[in-house]
Parts: structure tokens; C-alpha cells; sequence
């Protein structure tokens, strides 16, 4: 469906509400745009003075299957009449279970035990004590431009913007290497791109920073989300792998979001045909209500009761929910539909490619897919007042887009969305191109 403006936005009801929110919400968040949603349906968000959108971001890769979806809803509704709260810290009931015994099924072999929370950055935390107890050591390894939440714990491995962390230390002993980044190499003239990062850990890290043995995990996003949606080469996480091997060391994949068969696999890492140690998930495995996961080997998730909790953790409603949504992606080949829509998409950001100047690198695996902005290809300056530019027009045009990185477009759309709605979005971006290059 065609994106429709009646009104400029932010209206006057929109700029009624932000007002309001202005008084009385922490203005810790940074929104990107003055929308104010009233209500949602499968690729498309209006707003409370009429305005419908056409959405690339799935909520921030939340609503794989749409928003809203019709059955989600009537899943969560009949729940909601016989059980909203099951106090699972205290009470076992039905719902998290068949859930849990569900998302194991779409699991690499050995990935076979459960942990409930509520979020990204609580999987992650949930990550972080289990290693340090599996392990016995305090030392963790993560990767500039990483983000995990903004927790403590989740925090001290996130290292993506100041801002996030200015003032809130001290963290966690996390040592952050750099990202294995093909736009942005660690060494440019190198051929072996994939396990130069992995050298560096080996060879630097280890040897100036951490012995080995005091590291209990390194954290990883298979490809990275807020950090500009870097695709690394697969022996990336190949080289990783057999590093943590060779040290005893844990390797946990975060795959909040990229995980849920955006990538057109369930899990990222399965493109490298690596099996992680650890998973942390969440946004879209809940269909929209809270619901994080960390999921372990049996042998590992051996900690004793009371080791770690959640009041919430394993919300039947959150269950529900995304028991459902792992139904509807298995029933509807939501990573078929994902591989097949994202090369679609990528043909499209390819020839925005080739036209614009502005974009330095257009990348991406299935429905994860992004566009690099510079000044100039050679220097390869981030082109971000431009890029935010871009991202305004086409807001004020009735495409909702999110920034990444320093000066980064991601393109995150619901699952969903059809060729036809993709030609939209790019007819639209076409044109937000022209305007803010005068060509």
C-alpha cells in the first residue's frame, strides 16, 4: 500500500501528544522522528493525524511477521482470559514451556536449554553470569561497534556511541576489539580479510592486555546491527570459533537482531555454519510483547536454582506470542521469503548505487540490509548530515527508515513485505537522493 501524508508531519494531534510527552517522559530516548503511531497493520503505521507510513523497520526488526498480525493478537487475547501472569520464577504453567520446547527445534544441534527474560540487554545479561560461572573467569572480549544493550553488563561490552556510556562507568573488564568490517578493513592491504581481527586478538589482546585464561567469553553480533549493519566474511566467525576453542574461551553470538530468520537463516551464524556456545535473542521472537531469550547447552545452563530469576521472565502472554510468531514463520517460509525479498531489495540498493555517488557501499544478507553514506568514495568520509537529511525527506514522504552506524541507512522491513512495496520504499529513497545531491 502506497504511503499517504494528509497532514505534514508532526500534525497538530502529533505535536499535541509530543508536547505532553515533553512534560512528563524521561527524554532519555532519541527518537528519530515526531511520529506519534495510533495504530499498525502488516507494512504500514498511521499516525494520530492520519498520516500511513510504509515501514523498513519492523519496529527496530521487532514485527518480522507484520504488525499486528491477526493471529498473534487472537493467540494473545484468549490468553490474556484465562492466564496473563503465570509468576514463572515461583509457578511452572504450560505456555513458556511448549514455547521453549518450540524454539529449541529451530536451534543448531546441542543448543537445547532455555532462560526467560523480558529483553535484549537481559539475555545478554543472563550471558554474561552464566559464562562467568560456567567459566570461573571475569574477563570478556567484545567488538567495537557492537551494541547489547544499555544495562551495566550489556553496557560494558556495547561500545557503539559515547553517549551511551558517558558518565556511567565503572563497567564490566571488557576488552573491545575492532569489527571485522570488508567496507572498513582492519588492514587494508591484507587479502585475508576474515581473520585479521581474529590475529589481532590473538597476537595483541592476549599478549598485552588478558591472558587468555582469565576470558570467559567473547560476545559477538554476526553481523552487526546499531554498529552500520556490517556484514563480515563468513571466516570470521569460523576463525573466532576455533580461537575460543583453542583457549577454552565461550562464544556467544547475539542475534537480537538479526536473528528470527531476518537474515533468511533462524540464526545469522548458520551462515558460517558456526554453533556458538551461547545465544541471545529477543525484538522479534516475541511478535511484539517483551520477551528475551539466552539459550545454552544442557551441560552448560547448569547453574542451581536461584542462581538467576526474572519476576516476568516467561510471560505467558510474551510466550504466547512468540509461540505463535515462531508458527507463522515456520508455516509461512519466513527465510525463503527473507532471502528472496532481500536480493530483490538488494538489486534495488545496487542500482541506487551505481546512480549516487553519495553511497559508498550497499550490503546486506536477506531483510538486513543497509546503504553507506560518504562525502567521497575514495576518503570514504561519513556523509551523516546527509544521510539524516535523507532520512527526514523520506519520513516527511511516508517511509519510515532508521539510521545506523555513523552514516548508515538500514533497511529492517517486516518480512512480509511484497516486491511491490519494496519498489515503493526504493521509488521514494530515488527521490530523497536527487533532492539532497540537486540531481
Amino acid at each position: 500500500m502506497e504511503p499517504k501524508i494528509v497532514t505534514p508531519p508532526p500534525g497538530p494531534r502529533a505535536c499535541h501528544v509530543l508536547e505532553r510527552d515533553s512534560r512528563v517522559v524521561s527524554q532519555s530516548m532519541a527518537r528519530e522522528y515526531p511520529l506519534v503511531l495510533e495504530r499498525a497493520k502488516g507494512m504500514n503505521l498511521w499516525d494520530v493525524d492520519g498520516n500511513r507510513y510504509l515501514d523498513f523497520t519492523a519496529g527496530i526488526a521487532v514485527m518480522n511477521m507484520g504488525w499486528n498480525h491477526p493471529e498473534v493478537i487472537k493467540a494473545v487475547q484468549s490468553q490474556a482470559e484465562s492466564l496473563t501472569h503465570g509468576a514463572f520464577l515461583d509457578f511452572c504453567s504450560e505456555v513458556p514451556v511448549t514455547f521453549a520446547e518450540k524454539l529449541v527445534k529451530f536451534m543448531p544441534s546441542g543448543i537445547d536449554r532455555v532462560y526467560f527474560s523480558n529483553s535484549g540487554a537481559e539475555s545478554v545479561e543472563a550471558a554474561i553470569k552464566l559464562a562467568r560461572r560456567a567459566t570461573k573467569r571475569k574477563y570478556f572480549i567484545s567488538f567495537y561497534g557492537g551494541f547489547h544493550g544499555r544495562t551495566m553488563g550489556a553496557l560494558s561490552l556495547t561500545a557503539t556511541k559515547v553517549i551511551h556510556r558517558q558518565y556511567f562507568g565503572p563497567f564490566l573488564p571488557v576488552i573491545h576489539a575492532p569489527y571485522e568490517n570488508p567496507y572498513r578493513p582492519l588492514n587494508a592491504s591484507s587479502p585475508s580479510c576474515g581473520i585479521d581481527v581474529v590475529n589481532y586478538i590473538d597476537e595483541e589482546i592476549f599478549r598485552t592486555e588478558v591472558a587468555p585464561d582469565e576470558v570467559a567469553a567473547i560476545f559477538v553480533e554476526p553481523i552487526q546491527g546499531e554498529g552500520g549493519y556490517v556484514v563480515p566474511p563468513v571466516e570470521f566467525l569460523r576463525q573466532l570459533r576455533e580461537l575460543c576453542d583453542m583457549h577454552d574461551i565461550l562464544l556467544v553470538c547475539d542475534e537480537i537482531q538479526a536473528g528470527c530468520f531476518r537474515t533468511g537463516s533462524f540464526l545469522a551464524c548458520e551462515h558460517s555454519r558456526v554453533v556458538p556456545d551461547i545465544v541471545c535473542m529477543a525484538k522479534a521472537i516475541g511478535g511484539g510483547l517483551p520477551l528475551g531469550v539466552t539459550l545454552a547447552s544442557d551441560e552448560l545452563m547448569t547453574w542451581p536454582p536461584g542462581s538467576h530469576a526474572s519476576t516476568f521472565g516467561g510471560n505467558n502472554l510474551s510466550c504466547i506470542a512468540g509461540l505463535t510468531v515462531l508458527n507463522l514463520m515456520e508455516r509461512e517460509n519466513a527465510g525463503k521469503i527473507a532471502e528472496m525479498r532481500g536480493r530483490y531489495l538488494m538489486k534495488g540498493l545496487q542500482e541506487l548505487y551505481s546512480k549516487y555517488e553519495l553511497i559508498g557501499d550497499a550490503r546486506g544478507v536477506g531483510l538486513m540490509a543497509a546503504i553507506e553514506l560518504v562525502e567521497d568514495r575514495n576518503t570514504k568520509h561519513p556523509a551523516k548530515e546527509k544521510r539524516n537529511a535523507i532520512l527526514k525527506s523520506a519520513f516527511e514522504k511516508g517511509v519510515c527508515l532508521l539510521p545506523a552506524g555513523q552514516s548508515v541507512v538500514r533497511f529492517s522491513p517486516p518480512l512480509i513485505i511484497s516486491e511491490e512495496e519494496i519498489d515503493i520504499g526504493l521509488s521514494v529513497l530515488d527521490r530523497c537522493f536527487a533532492e539532497v545531491t540537486g540531481s
